[in-house]
């Protein structure tokens, strides 16, 4: 804290006033213990200057004040409220501590509400999200390609175990890799929509033995398909190349590199002339 040459008298009592490193202007009695005084402060908001200098993480922006002010519920207005301390860098620019890269993008909704184009708009959500500038937030969302993943989660959230079942497949291909010293490793996943495993030929009689079964013919077709992990079934019109696609995507978003092809069918004799039919696909996951 500095001291400044203005002086003024209250009563019997001197004060000075005295500029803090917040930028909060504080009269204080001169005659009292510094400690004191402080406590006795009387707060008055920084005043920012009308064209702000900021350095974003070494990415260097000039706008008004009025901008980073304009929604103020989010962090840029709060930080510029004159409540809060921000440091400066060597320049006197107000420095954050946050990747610039897209804080452009930001600053053009700000300004005049422009939006990114799509290839940002992911990393721009990031920005909003940090920020907390919800008109950013609630038109990103409507753009591609987040209002496309809102369909896709949707599909995803019929899917019992989706998330876990895709770390096993992650976690068996790392410990396969792992033991076998491989650059990749392969696994047997089943994909299934539908409940009752069927062949075409069979179709007619299966109707009838929907109804008719008995409880251990129906804990025959419950059964469990050889392979290492199994997606299945839902109620959806997206089918099982949906989820395959699903699948790779999301694994590829982990930076792994998959293939995968299917292998035939699980086969397995279930009970009369039925025999299980589910798609077996081999995913080959390679880690290098």
């Amino acid at each position: 804290m500095s001291r400044t040459p203005e002086k003024r008298r209250d009563g019997e009592k001197e004060s000075i006033q005295m500029v803090s490193k917040f930028g909060v202007i504080e009269w204080c009695d001169i005659n009292e213990p510094r400690q004191t005084a402080s406590l006795k402060a009387v707060r008055v908001p920084f005043q920012f200057p009308e064209v702000v200098p900021l350095n974003i993480g070494g990415a260097h922006f000039t706008t008004r004040l009025s901008t980073l002010r304009r929604y103020e519920d989010t962090m840029l207005a709060a930080m510029f409220s004159g409540r809060h301390y921000i440091p400066t860098d060597s320049e006197g620019r107000y420095f954050i501590d946050r990747d610039g890269t897209h804080f452009g993008d930001v600053l053009n909704f700000l300004r005049s509400g422009d939006l990114p184009p799509r290839e940002h708009v992911r990393a721009v959500h990031k920005e909003a999200q940090y920020y907390a500038i919800g008109p950013l937030l609630e038109q990103l969302e409507n753009m591609q390609p987040l209002k496309g993943e809102k369909v896709r989660q949707a599909f995803l959230g019929l899917m019992p175990y989706y998330k876990d079942h895709l770390e096993r497949i992650v976690e068996i291909a790392r410990l396969r890799a792992v033991q076998r010293k491989a650059r990749f490793a392969k696994l047997k996943v089943c994909v299934f929509k539908e409940e009752m495993p069927i062949t075409p030929y069979e179709c007619p009689l299966l109707n009838s033995l929907r109804f008719e079964r008995s409880e251990s013919d129906g804990q025959l077709f419950e059964h469990h398909c050889e392979v290492d992990v199994s997606f299945g079934p839902w109620e959806a019109v997206a089918d099982v190349y949906d989820l395959l696609h699903c699948l790779v995507t999301d694994l590829s978003a982990q930076g792994l590199t998959v293939d995968h092809q299917c292998i035939g069918v699980c086969d397995k004799h279930l009970v009369n002339h039925y025999y299980c039919k589910r798609p077996i696909y081999e995913f080959k996951i390679t880690w290098w």
